[in-house]
């Protein structure tokens, strides 16, 4: 028997923050149907870090990142 969308709402909402993260996360999973992507992602994922702990990536911290942009957007 399903459930009215409504009440399942209500449901979700009544749980405790870290348990609707939770179900949060595995809802959108359910919706990737191409899993070659999520594996595409992970693999370029894997590559950066490896990059950065490398030293062949330059790692800029965020802010100095944005005001280096907004500099050479100007």
């Amino acid at each position: 028997m399903s459930m009215p969308v409504e009440v399942l709402e209500a449901e979700f909402l009544r749980l405790p923050t870290a348990d609707r993260m939770m179900l949060l996360h595995k809802i959108i999973a359910s919706l990737d149907a191409d899993p070659a992507r999520g594996r595409a992602w992970d693999q370029l994922a894997a590559e950066r870090q490896a990059d950065a702990e490398a030293d062949k990536a330059a790692l800029v911290p965020g802010q100095a990142f944005i005001a280096q942009l907004r500099a050479e957007l100007a």
